[in-house]
């Protein structure tokens, strides 16, 4: 975990560290209130002239805050701490579907399993939307109970999907998971019972490719036109029965072939692998799997969406395969999930809107001491890599919202000033012209307390604390600040879950009472 401090001139920040000893630790989706954008390229800017660079990146290096086991939060001097986070965007949603499950069922999750973005991107955010595509910007915040920090929340909205019928078409190819393990029930049940339903509510001009993998793969049906054609893929989707181990590496290879096979221009191509992940057989790492098929992904942009099932579950494989894969993933773990990843969202969101996307975050040094991004572990990008748009960043379709959370903590007695700059960068899918658009934030913009904040901005600090306490578990110190127990997190849940009346919340409410009962 990393805490980033931000360079103030010099003189400034000698007097600073003389009279405080500037301390760093560990660093790291509305119209709910914060400062919006309007459109614009980054070629150029509103008024037709180029728009300014972002701040320069310091040179320096960034104090690891890593903790030992059984170690205090350490927050010692940083040797030349920079202003700027940056990271790759992602909308996965996996590991809190898999943690629900896992709480559900009794257990606590492995904290190597949580993932804190993915928490607080698992909850609708009404953001304000753009008309065509690309990003709006809305960036907010509220003070913590810990005196000068606050949670600053970076929300970047896509425009609303499109009617069904005014999509393009999609070539879809199914990479089916048939291993013994997916015997057990919601697991290869689920996926045919799912694919059966999302087959009838596809459009005939949609395509639709089927490979299964065990011990080897095969492609059990090439890409099919569904007009007049809806037979066959029932009886492929029907005919899936579970047989031996898992050669995932395989799966993927020849789904990528199938795809490639039988790609469409003009449509969104697109492989789906729906597995447990529990890779036994043949190529077994995330990195050797996507090099194989990395001139299909580069060549064709044929992106991966990962879909997770089991209660056994091969999480950080699927994930990086994912990630890398220029994909998402999500989690399943009965029919209601099932039936909304297969005939809602997906069908829903087979097209994008952005390609590559980043987002970078300047912090102002003369408002702001320290800062941690909450999540995005392995989503990093390296500051001077931003507008260098050979450096992946994150797919985005229509209807999706990326919600980025900071603890920051401001200089004593600052409470008024420029507090933080969010500038997100894409290309666009066709063309891959690149665009940006930026959004600000005042010191003066900070609400009263995180919760009495509006819906949005208090649903994610409390599923970011809920994520930093299951990380944490055994630590008695917490990541992030003014961080509740989970008894009280819980009571806070509860109240926040009865004022909005949304049942995602009271989801997330019994999920963290769950977790309280466990401790």
């Amino acid at each position: 975990m990393k805490w980033y401090g931000t360079r103030r001139p010099v003189g400034a920040l000698l007097a600073l560290t003389a009279a405080s000893c500037l301390l760093v630790g560990g660093c790291g989706a509305g119209s709910d209130g914060g400062s919006k954008a309007s459109d614009a390229s980054y070629d150029r800017g509103g008024d037709g002239s180029a728009p300014p660079p972002a701040p320069d990146r310091d040179s320096g290096g960034r104090y690891d805050g890593e903790r030992g086991e059984g170690e205090q939060d350490s927050r010692e001097v940083a040797p030349g701490p920079d202003h700027l986070s940056t990271f790759a965007l992602d909308v996965d949603t996996a590991s809190y579907g898999y943690a629900r499950r896992t709480l559900a069922e009794g257990r606590l999750p492995d904290p190597s399993a949580v993932r804190p973005e993915e928490f607080v991107n698992s909850f609708r955010q009404d953001y304000e939307r753009p008309d065509g595509d690309g990003f709006t910007v809305t960036v907010d915040g509220a003070r913590t109970d810990e005196e000068d920090w606050s949670l600053v929340r970076v929300g970047l909205a896509t425009r609303a999907a499109e009617p069904d019928g005014e999509r393009p078409p999609a070539a879809l190819t199914f990479v089916i998971d048939i291993s013994g393990s997916m015997a057990e029930p919601g697991r290869l049940d689920l996926a045919r019972e799912s694919l059966a339903t999302m087959t009838d509510q596809l459009r005939d001009d949609d395509s639709v490719a089927v490979v299964t993998f065990s011990d080897e793969a095969e492609t059990v049906l090439p890409m099919t036109r569904l007009g007049g054609n809806r037979g066959e893929v029932h009886d492929a989707v029907a005919g899936l029965e579970p047989t031996d181990s898992t050669n995932l590496g395989a799966g993927v290879e020849t789904g990528y072939e199938t795809a490639v096979e039988g790609l469409r221009e003009g449509a969104t191509n697109r492989v789906v692998l729906v597995s447990d992940a529990l890779a036994n057989t043949g190529e077994t790492e995330a990195d050797a799997i996507l090099e194989r098929i990395a001139d299909s992904r580069r060549e064709h942009g044929i992106t991966l969406f990962g879909v997770g099932v089991g209660s056994d579950y091969g999480d950080a494989l699927m994930e990086q395969l994912a990630d890398e894969g220029d994909g998402h993933t999500v989690y399943v773990s009965g029919g209601e999930d099932a039936r909304e990843v297969f005939c809602e969202q997906l069908p829903r969101n087979i097209e994008l809107t952005a390609r590559d996307a980043k987002a970078q975050v300047a912090f102002d040094p003369e408002t702001v001491a320290e800062f941690r991004l909450v999540g995005y572990d392995n989503r990093r990008v390296a500051d001077e890599d931003f507008r260098d748009d050979r450096v992946d960043g994150g797919e985005v379709g229509p209807g999706h919202t990326v919600t980025a959370l900071y603890a920051v903590r401001t200089l004593p007695h600052r409470g008024r000033g420029h507090l933080a700059t969010a500038t997100v960068r894409w290309l666009d899918p066709d063309s891959r012209t690149p665009h940006e658009e930026t959004g600000d934030l005042e010191a003066d913009d900070l609400v009263g307390s995180v919760w009495s904040a509006r819906r949005g901005l208090a649903v994610t600090a409390t599923a970011a604390y809920f994520a930093d306490a299951l990380r944490s578990h055994g630590h008695r110190y917490s990541a992030l600040p003014g961080a509740p127990g989970l008894g009280e997190l819980s009571e806070r849940a509860g109240d926040l879950a009865d004022r909005t009346e949304d049942e995602d919340v009271r989801g997330l409410a019994e999920a963290i009472r769950s977790a309280n009962r466990l401790e």
